[in-house]
C-alpha cells in the first residue's frame, strides 16, 4: 500500500485548520504531562528533561503520541483526525 502524502492528508481534513490549534496543543501537552507525572512510561528514549511538561512537548514534536483529535461542529457532526496529520512534517 502506497504512503499517503502530506498534501493528501491535509485535503482530507474537513473541519478546522489543517494544523494543530493552540488549544489542541495545550490540551495534549497537559494530558500527557499528567500521565507522565502519574508514572506513565516515556515514549522517547534519550529525554534530557525531568519536567513532565517539557517531556510532553518533546513527545508531541517528535510525533510519537498515539492520539486522535476529534473536531466537532455545532450541528453535531465530527471528524476524527490522527495527530500525525496535524503536526508539522506530517
Amino acid at each position: 500500500m502506497a504512503e499517503v502524502s502530506c498534501e493528501e492528508k491535509r485535503k482530507k481534513i474537513l473541519i478546522g485548520p489543517p494544523r494543530l490549534t493552540r488549544f489542541e496543543r495545550a490540551r495534549i501537552i497537559g494530558a500527557r504531562a499528567l500521565q507522565l507525572s502519574l508514572g506513565a512510561p516515556l515514549l522517547l528514549s534519550g529525554i534530557r528533561y525531568s519536567n513532565p511538561i517539557q517531556i510532553a512537548k518533546e513527545e508531541l514534536e517528535a510525533g510519537v503520541l498515539p492520539i486522535t483529535i476529534r473536531r466537532k461542529i455545532s450541528d453535531g457532526t465530527h471528524q476524527d483526525i490522527p495527530l500525525k496529520w496535524l503536526i508539522k512534517g506530517c
